[in-house]
């Protein structure tokens, strides 16, 4: 890999030539037809992904959204566990490795096994790890797997499972979530940052807890989420660079898109959780900003941040919607003492 080049950058310039020889027209079809079934009910025994061009349409549109939300999640591991590094990695339902791309670009020694049912997704991920000049994704196993309750884990530092999910049905769910915490020393779950793929993170997240595991991040706890089912649902933003054929699908015009999603890390090993995480876009008023906060003992809250806080003031004003508040780690009750 370029030095100079992040392993974002790479992935991107990786996805503009997948596309080479696919008429505009087809791509943006094949990605339309796939974003209605592919996160459906489709059951995992008959993929949708059929042949070389769906899985290049949808990768081009999706893999990117993928990479950063995972990154997202794998940045918050590490600012919990600063010193952890994992040497093994097991990416379930990873269909092309937009995860294990971000694994990669987080831990650049981790050894990955990439676990899916779609063979035509896991040969094109192959071709794409193996143009990528990263070392890791170079290394990295790809297999078919069925992903099921019979699934069987080998033990593992971290396990990725990423818009997974919503395509199993909740016997299926809970059986790999047993198994992966079972399997694993740390667990990186996403879904969409949707009502229902909030709920299926906080189903996710209880057995985790039933489990053994320790919450990591978001949530500055492993108690109950204090959020009242059906009222509001927890979720982040990620960036992302958006690919022309981003525009073309979704007719528009800007250069990035926001990828909405819920997640939950819990791991065996001591983490240092937030004492606090911001869980909306702040809010910026003329001398101050509007802080929502998950806190570690008084549940959700909002905090005024103003001028006279001085440099926690410039901090807010910077706070972006998913960070550790305040931004040093400490809680309110260090910063007094």
């Amino acid at each position: 890999m370029n030095a100079t080049l992040s392993t974002a950058e790479v992935l991107r310039t990786a996805l503009a030539g997948l596309l080479d020889g696919l008429p505009p027209k087809q791509a943006a079809q094949a990605v339309d037809r796939l974003i209605a079934n592919y996160r459906g009910t489709t059951p995992t025994h008959a993929p949708v992904l059929r042949d070389r061009s769906d899985v290049a349409a949808y990768a081009a549109y999706r893999m990117p959204a993928t990479f950063e939300a995972v990154r997202s999640a794998l940045d918050a591991l590490r600012v919990a566990a600063p010193d952890w590094a994992p040497a093994t990695h097991t990416d379930i339902g990873g269909g092309t490795g937009a995860a294990s791309w971000a694994v990669a670009g987080t831990w650049d020694e981790a050894r990955t096994t990439v676990l899916d049912w779609a063979e035509p997704a896991l040969a094109l991920g192959r071709e794409l790890a193996a143009a990528s000049g990263i070392p890791a994704l170079r290394a990295a196993e790809w297999r078919r797997e069925r992903i099921g309750p019979n699934l069987e884990l080998a033990p593992t530092d971290l396990v990725t499972v990423s818009y997974v999910l919503n395509e199993l049905t909740a016997q299926v769910r809970s059986a790999l979530v047993e198994s992966v915490a079972a399997a694993a020393r740390a667990v990186v779950i996403v879904e969409p940052g949707t009502p229902d793929g909030y709920a299926r993170i906080i189903e996710a997240r209880d057995r985790l807890i039933a489990a053994g595991l320790t919450v990591a991040a978001p949530c500055p706890h492993s108690d109950a989420c204090p959020i009242e089912p059906g009222t509001d649902w927890c979720h982040f933003s990620a960036r992302v660079s958006r690919s022309s054929l981003h525009r073309q699908v979704k007719g528009g015009s800007l250069p990035y898109e926001d990828e909405k999603f819920s997640y939950v890390v819990a791991t065996r090993f001591e983490v240092t959780p937030a004492p606090s995480r911001v869980t909306r876009r702040p809010q910026i008023r003329k001398g101050q900003v509007l802080l929502d906060l998950c806190t570690r003992d008084e549940a959700l809250r909002r905090a005024t941040v103003t001028k006279r806080h001085g440099e926690l003031y410039r901090s807010a004003r910077d706070a972006a919607w998913g960070d550790t508040w305040p931004p040093d780690g400490r809680d309110e009750r260090q910063r007094r003492g």
